[in-house]
C-alpha cells in the first residue's frame, strides 16, 4: 500500500523522485497555484515560461513535465492542470471542486508510476484539500499484479510513497486528514484486490477467511473493537436461509454469511451494511451469454465494499456502531442448482417463487437484510451490483440509490457527494409492487417484463425491511467495475465504489447529522 506522509520546511529542498506543483487556466495563459513560488523562484522567475514552451494550459488533469536540472532536490517537477482559475487561491471549497481536485492529483500520480517518492505541493491548504489531496494521489497508486509471473522490476510499480509537502510548521488538523485519507484509500484498495481476485481463488469460503484476515490485521485499537461471525452452508441451511442456500446449492463451493461488527464503547447510533457477495455469477440455470459473465467475478463487490468500510470506521475511531453483512455465494448451474418455478423460504419465513436464477442478488441480500433488521439498527444501507437495468438507466459511474424514507435518502446522496462518489436518486413506485405478486408463494423474485428492471428489484428488497428501520439501496452495477481505461483515480478493474459513502455516512452519523 501507498504511505502518506507530511513534510514540512523548505519546498524547493523536499527529497523525491518528483514534486508535483498546480497550475491554473487563466483565460488564454497558465498561472501557478499557491505554494508554488519557491519551485518559481528556484527556477529563477522563468518556470511558467517553461511550461508553457511545453504546451501546458492548466486545464484539469493536464500533466507537464519539466527537468529541475538540479535547481532543487526532486529532478522533476510535474506541473498538474487545475482547470479554470476562480475556485483556487487556496480555497477549493465545494463538494464538486474537491472531487475534481483528487480526479486531477489521481491523474498526476498515475502517471508518475515507477517513480518510489513523489511530493505534493499543498501550502497554505486547510483540512479539506489536504485530505483531498492525499486521497487522489493514493487512490491512484494502485495495481494488481498478484497472478502475474516474471520480475516485478520489468513493470511500473505504482508510487510508493506520496509526501504532502508545506513550507511552515505542521500541526494536529493537517495529521488528522492525511490519516484518514490513508484509513479510507486502504480500505479502497483492499476491496479492489477482492474484486480482481479471480473466481478460481475467490469463492464463499475463501473470501470469509480472507475478511478474517483482514479483521485481524487492522491496527490493534480496531482489531481489539472488530468481530466476525461466519455461517457456513450447513448453518444456513439449519437456520433457514433459504436465498443464500439456494443460490449456492448450484455450486460444489458453498455459500457463507459473514458478520463483521464494530462496536465502541458509548456508542449510540448504529448502522448496518449489507453486500452482495456472488463471488461468480453465470446467471444459474437462466444461463448469461459467454460474454456477460467476463467481468462476473465484480459481483461480489457490494460484499467487499461493506466489510472494508466497516474496517475502515473501526480504524477511524468512529463513535458509532457498525455491523457488515456479506452474504457470499457462488451462482453456478450445478446438477442441484435453483430451477426458474422453485420456491425458496427466506429467512424469516417470508416465500418466493424463483422465475430467473440470474436474479440471485436480490435473494441473497433479502436474507442479510432481514437478519440485520433482528438487531435493530438505526438505518440499513444495502450495497449491489444488482441490476443490468442500472447501467442502462446511468451508465457506467453512476450508481442508484433508492430508499423506504426521503429524509435518509437525501442524507445518503449526501454523503456521497461529500465522498466524491457519484449517485442519482431513483424512485420506487407502488404501483411495480404488483408485479411482483406470485400465484403459489408470497413473491417473485423477478416483476412482470422488462420494463423497470432496476426498480422492481428495489421494491423487492423493500420487501424484506423491518418496519420502523430507514433503508437505501445502493445498485452500482457500472461504477463498481471499470472495464476500459483507467482515469482519474480509477484504475482499470475494481473500483471500489461504495466505500468512500459508507465511512461518510457513519461519520455524519458519529457527528449527530443522521
Amino acid at each position: 500500500m501507498t504511505t502518506i506522509s507530511f513534510q514540512f520546511g523548505p519546498v524547493a529542498s523536499v527529497n523525491a523522485d518528483a514534486l508535483v506543483i498546480g497550475v491554473y487556466k487563466d483565460g488564454d495563459t497558465v498561472v501557478l497555484a499557491p505554494g508554488a513560488e519557491p519551485v518559481d523562484a528556484a527556477f529563477g522567475g522563468s518556470l511558467l515560461a517553461g511550461l508553457k514552451a511545453l504546451g501546458a494550459t492548466g486545464a484539469a488533469d493536464e500533466v507537464t513535465r519539466i527537468p529541475s536540472a538540479g535547481s532543487l532536490a526532486a529532478p522533476l517537477i510535474v506541473a498538474l492542470g487545475l482547470g479554470p482559475n476562480g475556485a483556487g487561491e487556496g480555497e477549493v471549497v465545494g463538494v464538486a471542486g474537491l472531487e475534481d481536485l483528487r480526479k486531477s492529483v489521481g491523474a498526476a500520480v498515475r502517471s508518475l508510476a515507477g517513480l518510489g517518492r513523489v511530493a505534493v505541493v499543498t501550502s497554505g491548504a486547510g483540512p479539506e484539500i489536504i485530505e483531498a489531496t492525499a486521497l487522489g494521489g493514493s487512490l491512484a497508486a494502485y495495481s494488481f499484479t498478484d497472478f502475474k509471473t516474471g520480475d516485478p522490476a520489468e513493470r511500473k510499480a505504482p508510487v510508493a510513497e506520496l509526501i504532502l509537502v508545506a513550507e511552515g510548521e505542521g500541526g494536529a488538523e493537517p495529521a488528522a486528514a492525511a490519516h484518514r485519507a490513508q484509513v479510507i484509500a486502504d480500505a479502497v484498495k483492499a476491496t479492489r484486490d477482492l474484486i480482481n481476485t479471480p473466481p478460481s481463488h475467490l469463492y464463499p469460503e475463501s473470501f470469509a477467511d480472507a475478511v478474517g484476515k483482514a479483521v485481524s490485521s487492522a491496527d490493534a485499537a480496531a482489531a481489539g473493537t472488530l468481530k466476525i461471525e461466519i455461517l457456513d452452508d450447513e448453518e444456513l441451511r439449519a437456520g433457514g436461509y433459504g436465498g443464500l442456500s439456494g443460490v449456492g446449492q448450484g455450486s460444489s463451493r458453498g455459500p457463507r454469511l459473514v458478520r463483521v461488527s464494530y462496536e465502541p464503547a458509548g456508542a449510540t447510533r448504529s448502522l448496518a451494511f449489507v453486500g452482495k457477495g456472488i463471488t461468480f455469477d453465470t446467471g444459474g440455470i437462466s444461463l448469461k451469454p459467454p460474454n456477460a459473465m467476463e467481468t462476473m467475478k465484480s459481483d461480489m463487490s457490494g460484499a467487499a465494499a461493506v466489510v472494508h468500510a466497516t474496517i475502515a470506521v473501526a480504524e477511524l475511531g468512529l463513535p458509532v456502531k457498525v455491523t457488515a453483512w456479506a452474504a457470499l455465494a457462488e451462482n453456478m448451474p450445478g446438477g442441484n442448482a435453483i430451477r426458474p418455478s422453485d420456491v425458496l423460504t427466506m429467512f424469516g419465513g417470508k416465500t418466493v417463487e424463483v422465475l430467473n436464477t440470474d436474479a440471485e442478488g436480490r435473494l441473497v441480500l433479502a436474507d442479510a437484510i432481514v437478519r440485520a433488521g433482528r438487531e435493530q439498527p438505526d438505518a440499513i444501507v444495502d450495497v449491489a451490483t444488482l441490476t443490468g437495468a442500472q447501467v442502462i438507466s446511468l451508465g457506467l459511474r453512476t450508481a442508484a440509490v433508492m430508499a423506504n424514507d426521503e429524509e435518509f435518502r437525501i442524507q445518503v446522496e449526501s454523503a456521497a457527494e461529500r465522498a466524491g462518489e457519484d449517485v442519482w436518486p431513483m424512485p420506487l413506485p407502488t404501483h411495480l409492487r404488483k408485479s411482483l405478486d406470485s400465484e403459489v408463494a408470497d413473491l417473485k423474485n423477478i416483476g412482470d417484463g422488462a420494463a423497470g428492471g432496476m426498480l422492481t428489484a428495489g421494491m423487492f428488497l423493500k420487501e424484506f425491511v423491518a418496519e420502523g428501520i430507514a433503508w437505501a439501496h445502493l445498485d452500482m452495477a457500472g461504477p463498481a467495475f471499470n472495464d476500459g481505461a483507467p482515469y482519474g483515480y480509477a484504475p482499470k478493474g475494481g473500483t471500489g465504489f461504495a466505500v468512500r459513502t459508507l465511512v461518510q455516512l457513519a461519520q455524519d452519523a458519529a457527528d449527530g447529522l443522521l
